[in-house]
């Protein structure tokens, strides 16, 4: 069985940051899948300034990640 992990994935847009959970086999297929999901999420998508790993875990029962979202 291949290893997987859990990414938490920022992403810099012309006018936001994001973050995306996705689970992948290494950094590429990381990175590749969050190509994807940003295009899927908008009608248009989005010029992607940066995006870099925030976070990098192997998948086990009860992790995640916290996200705060700030109030503007």
């Amino acid at each position: 069985m291949r290893t997987m992990f859990l990414y938490k994935i920022e992403i810099e847009l012309e006018d936001q940051i994001a973050y995306l959970i996705l689970l992948a086999a290494d950094d590429v297929q990381a990175f590749e899948f969050m190509e994807s999901h940003v295009a899927r999420h908008y009608v248009k998508a989005p010029i992607i300034k940066s995006a870099a790993i925030v976070e990098k875990k192997r998948p086990e029962v009860g992790i995640g990640y916290f996200i705060e979202a700030s109030m503007s």
